[in-house]
């Protein structure tokens, strides 16, 4: 939502130098019309470059990342993007009931991890593992499981192997959920703290509503 009212924003913005540069082409310098109106959309261009840069700028400065990092850590989400449609199909291809729970399990805790890390790309130092290592496992397990499960003749070792790659898979949804654990685990000491914070004003009101009755 944010990005969008920043593309709104920035947009707006765009529209009204491309006017402005126009419209003073035009009556100011005596151009042509077409003319005004090439020098209005290059101004507009311009001016829409100008406020992303700005915005970007602000935004990396928050953050807390150099323009470098922030690109680095772009190209890893753009990565992971295709692995994460790829285990949605390979998971999705599973019908036991118990086995599509947990599979939305473990596709809903990756894409949290994502959508995080989209979200506040400094999170992303929080969750390399799950980026560098995890990630790839699971879509390699999932992929392996997917079709060996789809043969429609199966020998003692294939059903060993499907067992295998089962538990294994389990195994890995429980440690990307790790590691969404540790990528929330400051919010998790910010929440406490405020929880602590929140039970001792109460304590200190209700003892001074005490004294007051008193």
């Amino acid at each position: 939502m944010k990005a969008f009212f920043q593309f709104i924003l920035r947009s707006t913005f765009a529209t009204s130098a491309a006017v402005i540069t126009a419209l003073i082409s035009f009556f100011g310098f005596d151009a042509a019309m077409l003319l005004s109106g090439v020098y209005g959309l290059l101004g507009g261009g311009t001016a829409y470059v100008s406020a992303k840069q700005i915005s970007d700028h602000r935004e990396l400065k928050s953050q807390g990342l150099s323009r470098r990092e922030y690109k680095y850590i772009r190209e890893n989400l753009k990565e992971a993007k295709p692995k994460i449609a790829r285990l949605q199909r390979s998971l999705k291809s599973v019908r036991s009931f118990g086995q599509a729970k947990e599979n939305l399990e473990i596709l809903l805790t990756v894409r949290k991890i994502y959508s995080n890390t989209k979200k506040e790309p400094k999170r992303f130092y929080q969750a390399e593992s799950f980026f560098y290592k995890h990630l790839d496992s699971l879509v390699a397990l999932t992929e392996k499981y997917a079709y060996l499960s789809s043969q429609p003749a199966k020998t003692k070792e294939m059903v060993q192997s499907l067992k295998e790659t089962r538990r294994t898979v389990r195994e890995m949804g429980e440690t990307v959920k790790k590691d969404l654990y540790v990528m929330l685990n400051e919010d998790m000491d910010t929440l406490n703290f405020e929880l602590d914070v929140a039970k001792q004003s109460y304590r200190h009101v209700k003892q001074t509503d005490r004294r007051v009755l008193k």
